[in-house]
């Protein structure tokens, strides 16, 4: 075989090994998790094994220490009884009856105990890895969330919020053609930002919505209680998390919502706006005024509170 084939193929090899071996790590808590509920079967299994076998033994134990009790009762009645079954010979009976049958009860849930061991560090493990990883996660969006906003902040100081808005919102060009006082077409041009791409946590709350209907009245009058009701929570409790706004609003949960959401006393807006009354949104303008039943809210969370809940 040629010497380049020998290097490549050991390479390949170790990368495979290691692709593996980062996909084991990757999934560790759940075949950890997937081996504590084995384990927790297993352990009732046996444990129900044991029980069956600990009433035959109970039973024997009963058995051979009646037979010592009457064969010492019987011997000591008389002299020549006593003196061949005296006192001491009879404790050490009864002292090994009783270091036997706890030795096969040991023996007999030995298993048990060691599969029912095993199943806790399991489980243990598995909520362990799951914890560190959801800190570190949670450690470096906090991070990235407040690099960003330092940088909003340095854009805003230097260029003012209208190019904070350019650079961070998309935009369109809307071409539209008007007739001029000579009717002569004229071709006019608008920049329009997509408001619908406000947010990462923007949601419409529209006909998908089981509290929709449609009566713009209605839903401005609804989406106005929610929010009481979201700011009366918060006060009350002193955080809020954005899956409990989706819940009330009948919006479907996200993995983001999870950890993110609004805390009392910190350097956020200390109470939860979902965007009804944004004079720069144009569409909020028209759900406001009752010419669209539906709208778009964008909610001004204060990012992850995992770390901020009680500090």
């Amino acid at each position: 075989m040629h010497p380049a084939i020998l290097k490549v193929v050991p390479a390949k090899l170790t990368v495979a090994a290691g692709q593996a071996t980062l996909q084991l790590s990757k999934q560790s808590p759940h075949i950890l998790f997937g081996a504590g509920i084995v384990g927790f079967g297993a352990t009732i299994y046996l444990a129900s094994k044991a029980v069956l076998k600990l009433d035959r033994h109970v039973d024997v134990f009963q058995e051979n220490l009646e037979t010592v009790k009457e064969l010492y009762d019987s011997a000591k009645d008389s002299e020549e009884g006593r003196a061949s079954y005296p006192k001491s010979e009879y404790r050490k009976d009864l002292a090994y009856l009783y270091a036997n049958s706890i030795y096969d009860i040991t023996k007999m849930y030995a298993p048990t105990v060691i599969v029912g061991t095993l199943t806790i560090v399991c489980l243990t493990k598995s909520h362990t890895i799951l914890s560190n990883r959801n800190t570190a996660l949670m450690a470096a969006y906090s991070v990235l969330e407040r690099s960003y906003n330092a940088y909003r902040k340095r854009v805003i100081d230097e260029f003012g919020e209208d190019k904070d808005r350019e650079f961070r919102y998309p935009t369109k060009e809307i071409r539209t053609l008007s007739l001029d006082e000579k009717g002569k077409a004229v071709e006019k041009v608008e920049t329009k930002t997509l408001l619908d791409q406000y947010s990462t946590y923007a949601r419409f709350f529209d006909e998908m919505c089981p509290d929709w209907n449609r009566n713009p009245e209605y839903n401005l009058i609804f989406l106005r209680a929610q929010q009481n009701w979201a700011n009366d929570l918060l006060r009350a409790r002193g955080h809020v998390f954005l899956n409990e706004v989706y819940d009330m609003l009948g919006i479907p949960r996200t993995k983001a919502g999870a950890v993110v959401g609004w805390v009392i006393g910190h350097e956020g807006d200390n109470y939860i706006d979902f965007g009804l009354f944004d004079g720069e949104n144009s569409a909020a303008r028209d759900f406001v005024n009752g010419r669209e039943r539906s709208i778009l809210l964008d909610f001004n969370v204060d990012g992850v509170i995992y770390d901020k809940i009680g500090s």
